[in-house]
């Protein structure tokens, strides 16, 4: 099991940045494939953003292509996801997860292909 903790979340402007990170325990952390989805109020949990275990390959949602980065740092066991152009319609709680399937090429857009997942961070962004 991989344990994630989130952080970086906040309140910003329309228009603004934040950066979330998400660091995992173990030392398997660089052969998994892991992912940022957001649940708004009401709404069930959607994915956002994805990276394969090497960082060679990212998959984003089309809601957040070209203003979303998602990056990984596997010597620090962390994952980041560089949130620009921010608009009141990304605000939600946002959550990293693991896919412990070893070494997937191809990361996953799918929730239930997740494992493991963080506590999550609110982000607010204000109009």
């Amino acid at each position: 099991q991989v344990q994630l903790v989130e952080s970086g979340g906040g309140l910003v402007q329309a228009g603004g940045s934040l950066r979330l990170s998400c660091t995992a325990s173990g030392r398997t952390f660089s052969s998994y494939n892991m992912g940022w989805f957001r649940q708004a109020p009401g709404k069930e949990r959607e994915f956002a953003a994805a990276i394969n275990w090497s960082g060679g390959t990212t998959y984003y949602a089309d809601s957040v292509k070209g203003r979303f980065t998602i990056s990984r740092d596997n010597a620090r066991n962390t994952v980041y996801l560089q949130m620009n152009s921010l608009k009141p319609e990304d605000t939600a709680v946002y959550y990293c997860a693991a896919d412990t399937r070893f070494r997937q090429i191809q990361p996953s857009s799918e929730v239930h292909e997740y494992d493991d997942w963080g506590q999550g961070t609110q982000v607010t962004v204000s109009s």
